[in-house]
């Protein structure tokens, strides 16, 4: 992806301009969703996308057609009133109808605009990294009370955020909007019960194949998981699949090989069809220590595979009613083993949950809902 400007036609003269900030937009849960949003509104908008770090991989997953121009912009370290300024410059030159902001790490951009004034802003607010897996930080909370004190909108998309906006950030409830992520069902629907043995190492009806997709960073706590499948009674029948790479992946085969599970372990790297590898495994595993709702466990609900999780975010509201067991206490010893072992001895179970996984999916989490809301948004913002 080039991260220069690219130049967009005399049609950007025409339509509602929309200003992104991203502390990257490499490919994660959050760039990921804003591509299917710029993919799904209908004409009337174009877009610059701004990196803090000039990684634009996700732009890849944009429509040919998308009007989007991408500019990195990297603020200096340790000089907050330089930052503020360079941020200033940027939006009084792009002049945007709406600027939009993305998670804590484009909080000085929210803040720049909080002091300057420069545009009418929208804070979006997804999770929280490694830093404030086991809470918030006092600092950071008084960081965006004042980065937020006038922005138009602060966008979550879980209950759970809802309250921290609310009651450790201040946002008054008239300001503060919920849009729940959604998922491409068609793209990721596939039967409940029925595996694909093509992508997997391990094959056969005997085994269990249990996966998760993750980009294997400190807060998605692989280590977790790797550990539960360790102490699983019939783990000689099971086999784990892991998709995603990231600065942990030598450290969690290291801890593989330690557990004795190197063998029945399958580190697949970044994978580009998700699709594929959610229809190659069993049961569905997130052993996240923070999450709020995510991309990875709603696109395995579409594929119809039931859930064995930590109890992190949204997702015991998420799964269906018969996956609620199964949703564990995060730093319970021993919890998401025993999770995952009822999953791994009871076939017809894991197809009726996995069914109703699928339902709930259709009808509360669809990808066209997420859209049309981002839509109303910001067109009328």
């Amino acid at each position: 992806m080039d991260s220069g400007v690219v130049k967009l036609d005399k049609r950007k003269r025409t339509v509602r301009h929309l200003l992104h900030v991203f502390a990257s937009f490499g490919y994660g849960g959050v760039p990921i969703r804003i591509c299917d949003v710029i993919n799904g509104l209908p004409p009337g908008f174009r877009h610059t996308v701004v990196a803090l770090d000039g990684c634009f991989d996700a732009g890849r997953r944009l429509a040919p057609d998308a009007l989007v121009s991408f500019r990195p912009l990297i603020l200096p370290k340790y000089n907050l009133l330089r930052s503020l300024v360079q941020v200033r410059d940027l939006v009084r030159e792009e002049s945007p109808d709406l600027l939009l902001t993305y998670n804590w790490g484009a909080i000085e951009p929210a803040l720049a605009n909080r002091f300057f004034g420069a545009c009418d802003h929208i804070h979006f607010e997804s999770g929280f990294g490694a830093e404030e897996g086991d809470g918030q930080l006092w600092r950071r909370n008084l960081f965006r009370r004042l980065a937020l004190a006038q922005a138009r909108k602060v966008v979550v998309p879980s209950m759970t955020l809802m309250k921290i906006a609310a009651e450790a950030w201040s946002v008054p409830t008239p300001r503060l909007l919920q849009i729940p992520n959604g998922v491409d069902f068609l793209r990721y629907s596939s039967e409940p019960g029925k595996r694909d043995d093509s992508l997997t190492v391990a094959k056969g009806p005997e085994i269990t194949v249990i996966g998760t997709v993750a980009p294997l960073r400190p807060e998605k706590n692989v280590a977790r998981l790797l550990r539960a499948f360790a102490g699983l009674p019939e783990r000689h029948r099971c086999a784990l699949v892991i998709a995603g790479d990231g600065v942990e992946m030598q450290r969690l085969r290291k801890l593989a090989a330690e557990l004795g599970t190197a063998e029945q372990t399958s580190f697949l790297g970044h994978v580009d069809d998700v699709p594929a590898v959610l229809r190659g495994i069993d049961v569905f595993a997130l052993s996240s220590d923070t999450e709020q709702m995510p991309n990875s466990l709603l696109q395995a609900m579409a594929a119809g595979r039931p859930v064995a999780a930590v109890d992190v975010g949204d997702v015991a509201r998420i799964v269906a009613p018969a996956n609620r067991p199964l949703v564990v206490p995060r730093d319970e010893e021993g919890a998401l083993t025993a999770a995952l072992a009822v999953l791994v001895g009871d076939a017809a179970r894991r197809r009726e949950v996995g069914r109703l996984n699928q339902e709930r999916i259709k009808m509360h989490y669809s990808l066209d809902g997420m859209i049309a809301a981002y839509g109303d948004l910001l067109g009328a913002a």
